[in-house]
């Protein structure tokens, strides 16, 4: 039982790890004290040149434990060899979250993504949710594009900005939330976005950059908007769509 117990805890702990890579990206990293460092990761085929001497100073000044790994090691940590450039670190975000979290809430506007594969509309994403009326956001583990270097550059300093809910798919939480709202947004529904009521919790579903939202997804909505159109103009980038949700008010 304890063992079980402990698995569980190690398990969500790393649950809630968030692993990036790139040089310019760690520094960034390290030199945001507000983000706590788990864990700092090496290759030994690194030339010592003087990033990779700032990073190791900075690493030291907040007594972060360094961990030295082989070329292919490091790339099994980071996903990416072709892009790692020899260092990949581990963060702890508070707002990196369970989805499980959103039970607890008793207000709230979110926004939840089925499928989005693409690193810069997921960083664009999160940056008009942290600028605009959003809560959070609601990131499926799986099928989803990864928290990665190109996320954070296309979020413009905004990912931390703003609590973002993992879950593996959208149907492990989106069942459990009771008394919600949940939209599906749809180019052929016939409520547009600017017809619906406020609700105390609301979650707006999009879909995937080509083939929308899938139909196991689609399920657990209980109801259809869409974002009215002129000029014959069928749909609108996802990123832009989520603008548009993240200022309703």
């Amino acid at each position: 039982m304890q063992d079980s117990q402990e698995y569980k805890k190690k398990k969500s702990f790393f649950d809630g790890v968030i692993t990036l890579y790139g040089r310019n990206v760690v520094l960034e990293m390290l030199q945001d004290e507000n983000i706590e460092v788990h864990k700092l990761h090496l290759s030994n085929s690194n030339q010592i040149d003087n990033t990779i001497k700032l990073i190791n100073s900075l690493a030291k000044s907040r007594k972060v434990s360094v961990v030295m790994h082989d070329k292919n090691a490091l790339a099994r940590i980071s996903k990416n060899s072709k892009q790692d450039q020899g260092v990949a670190i581990d963060i702890i975000a508070k707002t990196y979250q369970s989805a499980d979290e959103i039970k607890e809430l008793s207000e709230f506007k979110l926004i939840a993504l089925d499928g989005i594969q693409n690193p810069q509309n997921l960083g664009m994403i999160i940056r008009s949710c942290a600028a605009g009326f959003v809560d959070g956001i609601i990131l499926p583990k799986k099928s989803s594009a990864k928290l990665s270097p190109l996320v954070v550059k296309a979020s413009a300093g905004t990912l931390f900005k703003l609590p973002i809910y993992y879950c593996n798919s959208l149907d492990d939480i989106l069942p459990e939330l009771k008394d919600t709202k949940i939209y599906a947004l749809d180019a052929n529904a016939s409520t547009d976005i600017y017809s619906i009521s406020a609700s105390q919790k609301s979650i707006f579903v999009l879909g995937n950059e080509s083939e929308g939202i899938s139909s196991e997804v689609s399920k657990l909505c209980n109801d259809s908007i869409s974002i009215p159109m002129s000029r014959g103009v069928e749909s609108l980038n996802v990123a832009v769509t989520a603008s548009l949700i993240a200022f309703l008010k």
